[in-house]
């Protein structure tokens, strides 16, 4: 009788789960449609061409985004409720020089947002995986995982390449992460997470953690989601051509502008190439930077790796990774676009 009480809770959990993600992405998707139709059309009552302009790139990015995001916040709550973190530790090498290509490349498998990536990391370290392993998985999961790939292909149309830039630049960065930190990082930089014992998010599992996984994540990145979109759409209205022409003339100016921009905006990954796409003024490169910067330092990511990692840990980690990730992105940049 217990056996089957569970059961039935289990199932009501998932069915409400199911039911929360459809009806909110449901009621996303309808509230920036109304908004779509309406902010152009109250814009341009009250005679503010740029209103309207601002109106229809911001809900561009956030219709477009909406669907993705769901989706990966979905597999994402999925992964971390359903997943044991026994399966990482069996599958991944012990030599850590070995485990770090292995666990990067497991973030094309096995997705998870940037907001889930740090307690996942943290849970894996406290299970005797090596940092320098944890951490290339922290970086390559929310980057590289089929969600955001497709979001890529769907909103750079007719170039393939960008989505195979995206692909290698970010791998490139999380594996070249994971071995500078075998090879030069230090025991005194890592505050190694306690255990939390099943209390916290990172090591709940079950229906239960699903649900109120899915429920922090969607709302999380949903609002960056929409704090990125307005960013953006006010970024291309508000600064002028004359002032964009001093950085969309060469990469050397444009490359660093976006990878700070993408530092600044924090954007979900399963939402950041609508907006990289939105910025058409600078070039491709440019544009590969920010999507590979973002999903592995941004102003939240920075304040989730000091909470759970340490102050001199996500100083030392961030800036690190902010410099490969664009060096990454110019080399993958002159070499596929």
């Amino acid at each position: 009788m217990q056996n089957q009480r569970t059961v039935v809770d289990g199932v009501r959990l998932v069915v409400r789960a199911l039911v929360y993600a459809v009806l909110g992405g449901a009621a996303l998707i309808a509230i920036a449609t109304v908004v779509s139709v309406l902010g152009p059309s109250l814009a341009l009552d009250l005679y503010t061409p740029p209103v309207a302009a601002w109106w229809t790139v911001f809900t561009a990015i956030a219709v477009q985004g909406v669907p993705f995001l769901l989706l990966g916040t979905v597999v994402s709550a999925a992964i971390g409720a359903f997943v044991p973190e026994r399966v990482f530790t069996r599958l991944l090498p012990r030599n850590p020089a070995l485990a770090v290509p292995v666990a990067g490349a497991a973030g094309v498998v096995l997705p998870g947002c940037e907001c889930a990536s740090v307690p996942v990391a943290g849970s894996l370290m406290r299970r005797g995986v090596a940092p320098a392993a944890a951490l290339a998985f922290l970086l390559s999961a929310p980057a590289i995982n089929p969600v955001v790939l497709v979001a890529t292909s769907i909103a750079f149309p007719g170039e393939p390449r960008m989505v195979l830039a995206r692909l290698v630049a970010s791998l490139a960065t999380a594996v070249v992460m994971g071995w500078l930190w075998a090879r030069f990082g230090k025991d005194e930089w890592l505050r190694m997470p306690a255990s939390r014992g099943g209390g916290g998010r990172g090591d709940a599992s079950g229906p239960r953690a699903f649900l109120t996984g899915l429920q922090h994540d969607f709302l999380h990145a949903g609002g960056f989601l929409v704090l990125g979109a307005a960013a953006a759409a006010t970024f291309n209205i508000a600064v002028p051509r004359s002032v964009l022409d001093l950085f969309t003339g060469s990469a050397g100016a444009a490359v660093p502008l976006l990878a700070v921009l993408a530092v600044v905006l924090c954007v979900c990954s399963e939402a950041d190439a609508f907006v990289a796409a939105s910025l058409s003024a600078f070039p491709l490169t440019a544009r590969l930077a920010f999507m590979v910067v973002g999903p592995m330092v941004d102003l939240k990511l920075i304040a989730l790796q000091a909470g759970t990692f340490g102050r001199s840990f996500a100083v030392r980690f961030s800036s690190a990774t902010w410099l490969v990730a664009v060096t990454s992105s110019v080399l993958v940049g002159w070499w596929l676009l």
